[in-house]
């Protein structure tokens, strides 16, 4: 209880419970209560705080899934008005000024372009027979626990490992 409660009023001379009278209780909570709970809420906040954090990481590598499939569609556009596969993401991207072109065709986001973004670098490589695009973390196990590469024929490969995915590399289906 919160507050007191008695059947007989202190008397005048003190505004003091009467702890003898069994009729009395005093409201409140006593230091060891406080303690239990100060400690409950310890224990849930050291199980959700990593939990959060792998859900972030997990949020984040959904993103930059989206984005690699972003830049393996800029890259077919591109190749269908071109007639061949960008070599950097720089000509995927807007330009800086005027109209787009071969140099910066406008179909990413600069965001993008840049080659960095939701804790990852994307590094885009022109091959032989079209294009290579890597997705590593930042700093592996902290921006993410997996990279990613895709590449013309638009399969999404994933490693759950540091190095960099390749075309070796397990599906993502």
């Amino acid at each position: 209880m919160l507050r007191s409660e008695c059947t007989e009023p202190p008397p005048p001379a003190s505004n003091l419970i009467d702890m003898t009278n069994p009729n009395c209780r005093r409201g409140g909570f006593t230091f060891v209560e406080l303690l239990i709970v100060v400690a409950i809420i310890g224990v849930l906040l050291a199980v959700a705080i990593p939990q959060m954090r792998v859900m972030q990481m997990s949020a984040a590598e959904t993103a930059v899934m989206r984005e690699v499939q972003t830049v393996y569609q800029a890259q077919v556009q591109y190749n269908s008005q071109f007639g061949e596969y960008a070599s950097t993401l720089i000509q995927l991207g807007p330009p800086e000024t005027g109209m787009a072109g071969p140099q910066a065709a406008k179909l990413i986001p600069a965001s993008l372009a840049s080659g960095e973004k939701n804790g990852y670098r994307f590094v885009l490589t022109k091959t032989a027979g079209g294009f290579a695009l890597n997705a590593n973390p930042k700093v592996f196990g902290k921006d993410g626990r997996r990279t990613f590469f895709i590449d013309e024929d638009g399969v999404l490969h994933q490693n759950w490992g540091s190095g960099p995915a390749t075309a070796a590399s397990p599906e993502i289906k």
